[in-house]
């Protein structure tokens, strides 16, 4: 995987095209070479069942491809064929021609597959043909998919800041699935990139001996069109189908393409944090109870608390939500405060999780994690919060960047469990979190309070933290452990921003003192 992915890097880097641009022919040809091994599969199987058959051979049929799951290849569209071509063939418009032929021939794919590999040389497109085709032909189409995601990985480490457009890391969005758990129904991602929560998710339904593509009703946007291709690429990779809607001037601050309003079981995104400039008056109608901003507009310029609302309002009656979010948005004051209070009045905050900082590749600066459950108004959890604080736990993977490893989601994730009063699974994380949670919980393991890692709040807690929803408010340090730089500087800025309010506020008595001696004078 490494050296396809070292002529994928030089690739890139020899085509003079940047960002989704470039990433699309790349892993197009990936995704070629995946639809290959399958079709080639049952190509072999449909000749077998011709030698004994009277009605004539089905290899040549779409139909009889497609009735598997599996997609048809004519045969100029299929790797092999590209793969022998001599460099003077003009392989990029062999290439396009192959892409074509696919999505004429297989309607789920039209338009998604990139066509401009005439932008690059016969010999670039030569030397990665051959590196892809060393991927091994065994592969079942799961491994396909992990290269895939390798490949989005890696190179959204490369691109930096550009890269967080269309890629949300793994490990982060494994934690959002095991603590939603999505075994079955309808999921929205309204800001999906290349559709990352939605393999997540079907990977954890397949992992329960489920058939994902039975049991998930997909649904995304993704404002930028060439991203959402690789989404939709994405879920052919893994054998998935949604509704993805992108490009056209989609957005889903304005648009909303799936009528997702209470009709969602759950909702998964990573949003653009602190967006400006929202055209809030073409919002207005949208406000109120039963609609898309049921909490009320905030008067600031940034919408992360449009982007809450829309996923708590996705939510049915039984709905859950996990997202990340701006570290601001757990502290935010004035009018987002007040739709802060809103949604916690309403029950629906189940968990907070703060994350430490280098786990994007965007950004180096720590999130938190948001999980959403109007399910548990009806429950013993109705009146109190989960807060966890993450930020130690974690895997370096170089100088900048870090992750968690599979036991330390498992971990976190029963840690949840345990809250929720649920039976704990395993199933991700295996035996080392199941250690884990006894070392920390005891052998019976019941949830409890643990100073530094989580923290049961109830509402007149929150409250008294000013709605709050930043974990550090509330988990403390464990004994024997200093507050960090990190911690002491959210303190303090937390401290700052409750003397602004006080001297707003005394300003504003001031005024209104002085205008009643006023008026007592001059009367």
């Amino acid at each position: 995987m490494k050296s396809a992915w070292d002529a994928a890097d030089q690739f890139r880097a020899n085509s003079g095209l940047q960002g989704a641009g470039v990433l699309g022919p790349i892993l197009g040809l990936i995704f070629l070479r995946f639809a290959e091994v399958r079709f080639a599969i049952q190509h072999t199987k449909l000749e077998g069942a011709s030698a004994s058959s009277r009605r004539g051979s089905r290899v040549d049929e779409p139909a009889a491809y497609h009735a598997e799951g599996i997609l048809y290849l004519a045969p100029e569209a299929r790797f092999d064929y590209l793969l022998t071509l001599p460099e003077v063939a003009d392989i990029g418009a062999k290439v396009n021609d192959a892409m074509r032929e696919i999505e004429k021939h297989n309607p789920q794919l039209a338009g998604v597959l990139p066509k401009t590999y005439n932008l690059f040389t016969s010999t670039l497109l030569k030397e990665l043909l051959k590196k892809v085709s060393e991927i091994p032909a065994t592969l079942d189409y799961d491994a396909f998919g992990r290269i895939y995601e390798y490949f989005l990985g890696a190179f959204a480490m490369t691109e930096g800041q550009g890269g967080g457009e269309f890629y949300t890391p793994s490990s982060i969005v494994r934690l959002l699935t095991e603590i939603i758990e999505p075994y079955h129904g309808r999921i929205l991602d309204p800001a999906c990139g290349s559709g990352g929560m939605f393999v997540q998710s079907a990977r954890f339904v397949a992992e329960h001996q489920k058939n994902p593509a039975s049991e998930l009703a997909i649904c995304g946007v993704e404002k930028t069109d060439e991203t959402g291709r690789l989404c939709r690429l994405n879920l052919a990779v893994h054998g998935l189908e949604g509704q993805i809607r992108h490009g056209g001037n989609v957005n889903s601050y304005y648009d909303d393409p799936h009528n997702a309003t209470g009709a969602f079981d759950f909702v998964l995104a990573n949003p653009p944090f602190n967006v400006n400039a929202v055209d809030k008056e073409r919002l207005t109608d949208m406000v109120g109870a039963g609609r898309r901003f049921p909490f009320g507009m905030p008067r600031t310029d940034n919408a992360n608390y449009l982007w809450i609302q829309l996923f708590y309002s996705s939510l049915n009656a039984q709905g859950r939500a996990g997202f990340v979010m701006a570290n601001s948005a757990s502290d935010a004051r004035s009018s987002e405060q007040a739709l802060r209070q809103q949604l916690i009045e309403a029950r629906a905050v189940d968990v907070m999780v703060a994350v430490g900082p280098n786990m994007f590749y965007t950004v180096t600066l720590p999130v938190t994690l948001w999980f959403l459950d109007k399910g548990k108004s009806n429950t013993s959890r109705a009146d109190t919060v989960l807060f966890i604080d993450a930020r130690s736990i974690y895997r370096q993977v170089d100088r900048a960047h870090r992750n968690w490893t599979d036991a330390q989601i498992g971990f976190i994730a029963n840690l949840v469990r345990l809250y929720r009063g649920e039976r704990l699974d395993v199933t991700f994380g295996g035996e080392q979190a199941a250690a884990k949670i006894k070392e920390v919980f005891g052998n019976s393991p019941t949830y409890a309070d643990v100073a530094g890692l989580c923290k049961v709040a109830t509402l007149q807690e929150i409250e008294v933290q000013g709605w709050s929803l930043n974990p550090g408010r509330y988990v403390g340090v464990a004994l024997g452990e200093h507050v960090s730089d990190e911690d002491f500087n959210e303190q303090l800025v937390a401290l700052n921003e409750d003397l602004e309010v006080l001297n707003a506020q005394a300003r504003e008595l001031e005024q209104t003192i002085a205008a009643n001696v006023a008026e007592i004078l001059s009367a």
